[in-house]
């Protein structure tokens, strides 16, 4: 397989602040354990930056100009408790949106097989109008609807493994048959959001986890749920939205997987990929804030994308 690997210091100046969850060494530990000789085959590609058109594939130019003039020229800014900005963030989350929009480009010119964006800030819960939970734009909905567009795909999947629910992306694609979302997550717990009820126009899959479950919980309700979805759907080209904190030392929460869960998870959406498009995988970095448990688990999906 060639995997691609995007990273930036960019990525390092979108500073939140001392004791935030989302900080800038969750991406220097993620580098060290990617330094190992085992992944001495990955294609390490430094993205450029996104730009205004791409983020308004799903954002409208209010929500940039929000964003922008809100970062401040020192310091910080909360947007909300949990929503911070930082003189490096425009950098950071410009360049985030042009990772991913990047990994579409190389993968549909078949120039690699897949890809893993270790990007900040993360996406997947800023909506169309809202930046919320750490996240400015909606870096994976960025790409789908980035792929569609310049593409004209038919079919795009998401499948989001973060143990918070991907409110951001389910708003964006609510009434979008040609866009697949489908979450595990724990429940209750923060945004709130991801009921089973939660159906858009049939192509919305909630599948809620409750606090304690182990892998044997996560492998069973993806082999009944989303798996079988996904088959049916057939996308043309499948996006991963990458959260480690369903990891079972992760402070945010509490489920409790493990690297191997991680694994397996990755494995069965390659082999659905490799049967519905040609193995074409982008993954995008969203949650994980123990540090040794996110290297790890980052480690492993890298790993399985590199060897299948």
């Amino acid at each position: 397989m060639k995997t691609l690997y995007y990273s930036h210091p960019d990525f390092l100046s979108h500073e939140t602040g001392t004791e935030h969850p989302e900080c800038s060494d969750r991406l220097r530990h993620i580098e060290k354990a990617l330094a190992a000789a085992e992944f001495s085959t990955l294609i390490r590609k430094s993205p450029p930056l996104g730009t205004n058109q791409q983020i308004r594939l799903i954002h409208p130019q209010s929500h940039i100009d929000t964003i922008l003039k809100a970062i401040p020229a020192q310091g910080e800014y909360r947007l909300d408790q949990d929503t911070v900005l930082s003189p490096g963030s425009r950098l950071a989350a410009f360049r985030a949106v042009g990772a991913v929009c990047d990994a579409v480009d190389k993968l549909l010119t078949d120039q690699a097989d897949n890809a893993f964006c270790a990007v900040r800030p993360p996406g997947h819960h800023a909506e169309p109008g809202q930046a919320m939970g750490f996240c400015l734009f909606n870096n994976i909905a960025i790409a789908a609807n980035y792929a569609r567009h310049h593409y004209q795909l038919g079919r795009i999947a998401i499948v989001d493994f973060d143990v918070h629910h991907g409110n951001g992306t389910q708003a964006a694609f609510y009434h979008q048959p040609k866009v697949l979302y489908a979450s595990s997550h724990e429940m209750p717990h923060y945004p709130g959001t991801g009921h089973p009820s939660e159906t858009g126009v049939g192509n919305i899959i909630n599948v809620p986890l409750a606090a304690g479950d182990s892998g044997i919980e996560f492998r069973q309700k993806y082999r009944r749920m989303i798996l079988p979805a996904l088959k049916n759907f057939k996308p043309d080209l499948l996006l991963i939205s990458a959260g480690f904190d369903a990891h079972k030392d992760d402070p945010l929460a509490s489920i409790i997987l493990v690297e191997d869960d991680f694994k397996w998870v990755t494995e069965e959406l390659m082999s659905i990929a490799e049967s519905c498009c040609r193995g074409r995988i982008i993954s995008v970095l969203e949650g994980g804030y123990n540090l040794k448990a996110l290297a790890a688990s980052v480690a492993i999906h890298v790993k399985t994308l590199m060897t299948g």
